[in-house]
Formats: structure tokens, sequence, C-alpha cells
């Protein structure tokens, strides 16, 4: 058995592996040492604990559904960016089944400081680019945004709005669209 893992990515990766074939309940130090064919002892040279690990492997799933395409700018409107969030959950959902539940998200939280951080910082990520796309957007009315309500609330509003829709189940993001609409077009 191979006593040294090459990178931190490679053990991520084998992490997404087993939340993709049997759950994140799956991911644990030894599982995740099997799937890499190492020792367990090698995992904790990257993660000091099973929580560690386990924040560490969400917020990656979190990054390979909802990373934005690396072209700055690459949405025509905001409600591009909207169908594609929701085109990226569908796709998420089918390649981690189950992974957006309640329950895992609440998993993620029984780590207090550093779940909570690694999942915080993946959900800033959505709204900078949300409120990035929203701030770009040229067929926006010209009245739709002022001192009392600014794209920056508007990007807050639509990233709970998104979360709610995940949680429930209900991908499709026609309702939210529809709102963007008559909102702000």
């Amino acid at each position: 058995m191979n006593t040294v893992v090459t990178s931190r990515e490679a053990i991520l990766d084998a992490s997404r592996k087993l939340i993709q074939d049997k759950g994140w309940a799956a991911v644990n130090i030894r599982s995740v040492a099997g799937e890499c064919g190492v020792s367990v002892g090698s995992i904790y040279n990257y993660f000091q604990s099973k929580a560690e690990l386990i924040a560490a492997a969400v917020e990656s799933v979190w990054c390979d559904i909802f990373h934005f395409p690396d072209q700055e700018y690459c949405f025509d409107s905001f409600s591009d960016c909207i169908q594609w969030i929701f085109d990226s959950l569908k796709k998420g959902e089918e390649k981690y089944p189950g992974f957006f539940t309640l329950h895992s998200v609440g998993f993620v939280n029984e780590d207090k400081s550093g779940g909570k951080q690694l999942m915080a910082q993946s959900w800033e990520h959505i709204r900078k680019g949300l409120c990035m796309t929203l701030k770009n957007d040229k067929n926006i009315r010209p009245d739709a945004f002022d001192d009392t309500f600014s794209p920056e609330m508007l990007s807050e509003i639509v990233f709970s709005l998104i979360l709610s829709e995940m949680l429930q189940k209900r991908n499709s993001g026609s309702s939210i669209q529809e709102m963007i609409r008559r909102l702000i077009y």
C-alpha cells in the first residue's frame, strides 16, 4: 500500500467519488484512505480530523457544482445566470444524488468553525458572481435600483431564494425568473 498521497486534491477527488457512489455519509478517514490506496496516517497529513476532511469534501462538491465559468462577465443577463445556477443544481443532483438535503447541510454545520467557514466561502463566491452579473446586465431598467434597493440587496435575496428552492428540491427556478423579470426588466 502506498503511504504517501501526492496531493490534498487527490484526497478531495477520492472524497467526491465516494459522495457520488455512496453518499456523503461514506466519507471518513478510513474510506478515503482506501479509495486513495494509502494508509490512514497519510490522510492525517492533510486533514487533522474527520470533521475537517468532511468539511473540505463538501466544500469541494459545492465548488464543483457551482463554480462560475472562468470567463469574466460570461452571462448576457442576470436571468441567464439564474438559469445556469438551476441547470447546475440539476446536474449536481444527478452527479451527487441526495447531496442537496437539509440533513447534508446540517451535517456540515456540525463542525462549527471549519465547516461554516468553508461553506461561507463557497456561498460568497456564488453571491459575488450573482451581483457581478446583475451589475453588468445592460437590459435592466434604469430605475430598477436606487439607494434603498441595490444590486447587492437583490443578489442576496435571489441567493436565499435559490437555496430555498434547492433544499425543497424545486430546481426549475421559474418563479424566481418571473419575479426577476417583473422587478428589474
